[in-house]
Parts: structure tokens; sequence; C-alpha cells
């Protein structure tokens, strides 16, 4: 992971820009082949449009690239398409800042960002619901950042339209450090093609999209390289996975999830004594879970009855589980668990990345949903945004699948040290924070998120190593996509739209 990443040579020429919006996009292909005769490596497809829009109270003219840009090895043979989609404000600055973002899975495209979050077009989905069948409407995204930032999407490999080429495997992209690389290795490609070396630089992504930023990180500003970032963007972190790791005798995935599971009772309120506020009650479910919870926990089968008695009485007036049922549990309750048991009064589930979304299931037995509600609930609108936009609005000319969620699997979690050891990328950012003293990390989570719970991402970005007062928390009234809610996209795009701007 230290090795120094090859500085590519370009290979993508710019296309031809359309001089309209309205009118038929460049999509030639705008490199030679790699060569000829059966099997030949066709050029990178491309389209560019050039568009206009008003985000964040601006009004901006801004080219749209949207298209597959190759990465090569050692000898110059492609190895991969990156398909990616840029948005550059028009005349030219090569120091205004430019944001690659991407998103998690790790098998996601970044169509949720893209289309969800910051990009220039938005698909609205009602809130909380299911988003039923298309159309779905697409409007201008007002939220979006280019009014601060130029931004680049990206998709790894196995994920949008980016594929492996020629005798390359697919697989050998697929791990914590070889993802790195090959992001590592377009956003330097991207660099040289738009001659935006000296420009502010921020990387953002949701979701195991923080954990590639974190590895990322490593890639570019690690011994012996060289791209210095301004600000590293978290949206829904999940950089320790041994903390969250569901395996018996791991106790710590009970206490960073327990102020998850405050947050979700207090939102269905279905909690003994229902607090007033949100917050001061979320700063005692912390307290009780770094405190006296973990302590209980920790002791085992020594716990003493009268301890027992206190702690399931505390525990059931946080997390709305009635002390009969935390009996049985043992004091310590699964998120699966959780999603069935919480509203089964009701006869309803909660979602795992969004616990407002309800699920209707077979029956009302079981200790598991049968599916989680708030991803079904929004799969359909987004995949059918991104193929519309993109082959119409952007005049993409692709006939291969965007894969908004695919298999990449099996994927490499071992980083590259030596030891076989649980998957933590923190020391990674806590690193380039030390040694990198005019970047920053933003971090926003969703109260209502169980796949990258708050709690956990504060534990694993305040231990030591990090420097004091260069990680900045934002939280949202709503889950692992936030932005989903609208009040949240307008307050998520205001705060890292401030981020930005201090760190420019």
């Amino acid at each position: 992971m230290k090795s120094l990443a090859p500085l590519l040579a370009a290979v993508l020429i710019a296309a031809s820009v359309a001089a309209h919006a309205d009118e038929k996009p460049d999509t030639a292909r705008a490199e030679k082949a790699d060569d000829t005769g059966p099997g030949a490596i066709p050029p990178p497809t491309r389209s560019v449009t050039r568009h206009s829009g008003s985000f964040g109270g601006i009004k901006i003219s801004y080219t749209a690239t949207t298209g597959e840009t190759y990465l090569k090895d050692k000898d110059g043979k492609p190895t991969a398409a990156i398909f990616s989609t840029a948005y550059v404000k028009d005349g030219a600055d090569p120091r205004r800042p430019v944001t690659f973002l991407y998103n998690g899975g790790p098998g996601s495209g970044s169509v949720w960002l893209h289309m969800g979050a910051f990009g220039p077009k938005r698909v609205h989905i009602p809130d909380a619901k299911d988003d039923g069948a298309p159309p779905y409407p697409v409007t201008e995204n007002v939220d979006s950042l280019l009014d601060v930032t130029d931004l680049v999407f990206i998709d790894p490999v196995g994920t949008g339209f980016s594929h492996a080429l020629g005798k390359t495997e697919a697989k050998s992209f697929w791990g914590v450090t070889a993802d790195a690389k090959s992001i590592s290795q377009f956003i330097r490609l991207w660099l040289n093609d738009n001659g935006r070396w000296n420009a502010p630089k921020f990387i953002g992504g949701e979701s195991y999209g923080t954990t590639r930023s974190a590895a990322l990180i490593n890639e570019l500003e690690g011994q012996y390289n060289d791209v210095a970032v301004n600000g590293v963007i978290l949206i829904s972190t999940i950089l320790d996975f041994g903390a969250e790791a569901e395996t018996e005798g791991n106790e710590m995935q009970y206490v960073v999830t327990l102020p998850s599971m405050a947050a979700v009772a207090f939102y269905h309120k279905h909690l003994p004594s229902q607090p007033a506020a949100l917050e001061p009650f979320l700063d005692q479910a912390r307290a009780f879970a770094r405190g006296p919870y973990i302590a209980a926990l920790l002791k085992g089968n020594q716990l003493g009855a009268a301890e027992r008695s206190d702690i399931r009485k505390q525990l059931a007036g946080f997390i709305g589980i009635s002390e009969d049922y935390l009996e049985k549990a043992n004091l310590r309750v699964t998120p699966d668990r959780f999603y069935k048991e919480l509203l089964r009064d009701r006869g309803t589930t909660i979602g795992r990345l969004d616990s407002r979304y309800l699920g209707i299931d077979y029956d009302n037995a079981g200790e598991s949903p049968d599916n989680d509600p708030s991803f079904y609930g929004i799969d359909g609108a987004y995949t059918a945004a991104i193929n519309s936009y993109l082959r119409q609005d952007l005049g993409l000319k692709m006939d291969r699948e965007y894969v908004t969620i695919g298999n990449v699997g099996p994927w490499d979690w071992k980083l590259g040290n030596g030891r076989d050891t649980y998957m933590n990328v923190a020391p990674y950012l806590s690193k380039a924070l030390r040694e990198n003293s005019g970047m920053k990390v933003f971090v926003g989570q969703g109260y209502y998120d169980f796949a990258t719970p708050f709690f956990g991402a504060e534990q694993s970005l305040t231990r030591p190593g990090f420097p004091a007062g260069r990680v900045e928390f934002h939280y949202y009234q709503a889950g692992h996509m936030m932005y989903v809610h609208d009040a949240d996209l307008a307050k998520l795009s205001k705060d890292i739209r401030g981020f930005i701007e201090r760190q420019k």
C-alpha cells in the first residue's frame, strides 16, 4: 500500500463540446483503439454537453463530461474502464476546488450521491415511504455543490458502467487496497487531463465510500505519494469493522448501536418515558453506553443480580424494548432483532438503512424482518433516474447496463500490512491529518442509520492520534441516505458548502 503509485500518462483526448445544451452531444470515441483485430479493446466512450442552472442561489454555466477513462498497466495496456461524470464550471480556473465523489457497497455505483444529493439533477422520492412506480420526477437540484466546487462522480470497477478490460480480471480490483489504488490512478489521470494539479482537492464517499476515502488517502498522501488533499467528506461512516462485527464475544457491537436504538425508539415514540428533546436524550444514551452498560457486559457471567436488574431497567428505558425480552436476550440486542421487536406490538418492522421507514412482514413472528423497507423503498427510482438522465440528458451512448448495486465479491479486506487482523482504516486518516496540516475531515451522520451507526463513527474518529479540532461532526434527522429527507439535504449541502469554503 505504501509503494509509489505510478504517475500514468493521460489517456483521453478532450471531445468537442456542443455549443448549446439542447444540441446533439458529442459521443465520439475520443482515443485510438488499443489494438486491431479480434478481441481488440475499443477506445473509451464519452459524451460532452453544456448546461446551466442555479445552485446555492448562484447561476452557473457548466460542462458535463460523462464516459470512460482507461487505466493502464506499466506497459501501457488498458486494464479497466472507469466510468465517471464530471461537472466543471465554464471559464477555465485551474485553482477552482474539485471534489471527487463515490458511493459504497463496496459494490455500489455513485448513483446515490449523484442523483440524490450533489449532482445538478436530482430524483425526488417521498420521504420515508415507498417510491412506488415510474415515472419519477427528475428536476434541477438547487442543493448541488456546483457553486463552490467542480464535481466528479466515480464508479469503481464492477459498478456503474465500469469494468475490467482485456485479459485483466475484475476481481483484481476488488479489495480495500486494490480498489483505492485504482481510484487514486483515476484521480491522477483526471488532474492531468484537466490541468487541476494545483486546485484545492476534496474526496468524499458514503458508507463503504468512507472506508474507501481512508484507504485512498493512504494512496494519495502516504509514503512516497504526493497528492495533498484539502478535505475528506465522510457521509455515513464505517472505518472500524472490528468494533461493529456481529460476532459472539464482541461486546462493542452492542455499545456502538445502543445510541442509534435510543434515537429510533424516540422517533417512533416507543419509550417508557418519552423525553422532551432528542439530543439531550442521546447524550445520556452515549454516557450509559460507554459507562455502566459496557462495564456490565464485560463482567459476563460475573454480573451480579442487583446490577443486572438495574442495567436491564435502564436499557429498556433507552431503547424501548421490554425488560422481559432484554433478559431473554442476555442484555444484548442485535440490530436485526431490534428491527423486528421494537414495533412488534404495532405489527410493523423498521428499516436498517433508515429506521424511519416501516415494513409489513408476512407474519409478526420471528426475530428478524423479511427485508429492509428503507432499501426497497428507494431503489427503483434511483435506477430509473440514472439510466434516463445519462442516456437522454447527457446523451451517453452505452450498450452496457448501469450497475447500481452489484456483486463485486469476494472482497479482499486485508490491508497489506502483513497482519491478518480485523479491518480498521481509521489510522490512515489520523496519519494523514498529522502529516498534512491543511487537511480536515467532515463527518455527516444520520441518527436513524444502523448500517453505519453515528456512535461508531464518533468512537473511530476521536481516538488518540487524531489532532484536536480537525474533525467536525454534523448530524441529521434521517438515516443512512439523509438526503432523501429534503430538509436534511438542504442542511447537508449547506454544511459541506461551508466546509469546502473554509478549506479551499
